[in-house]
């Protein structure tokens, strides 16, 4: 994880909203007033459940910035809605839930890109 000052992200970048890792969907900076500093709202969308988050903080502050590694790896077997992959770096191999963007173009034998978001991996791509 990195450190980055709210004022300084930017929309469809990615940020951690109560440990979550999430895209930046809008970011809104008020300005500033007689005696406050400027408020920024920040809304994210959660990269593994969807769901959407926002958060509230003066403009300078610091928010946590998650790290994302973009890997290469190939299909070894489709079942269902699971995919099974195996690594090209290391030949781990492990299940990862196919998501509807994907479904029936995954094949046998193919190598695809995912993405390890904080001990997480993902067949979704970050916009």
């Amino acid at each position: 994880m990195a450190d980055k000052v709210i004022k300084n992200l930017k929309k469809g970048g990615f940020i951690l909203i109560d440990g979550v890792p999430c895209e930046i969907v809008s970011i809104n900076i008020s300005k500033s007033g007689k005696h406050g500093a400027a408020k920024a709202r920040v809304e994210g969308m959660g990269m593994f459940d969807g769901r959407r988050r926002s958060i509230i903080k003066p403009a300078d502050a610091k928010v946590q910035v998650p790290i994302l590694n973009k890997k290469q790896a190939q299909v070894l077997a489709i079942t269902g809605d699971k995919a099974q992959l195996m690594d090209l770096t290391d030949y781990s191999t492990f299940d990862l839930d196919v998501p509807k963007s994907m479904k029936g173009k995954l094949k046998s034998g193919e190598e695809i890109m995912y993405y390890e978001i904080e001990g997480k991996k993902t067949l979704e791509s970050p916009k």
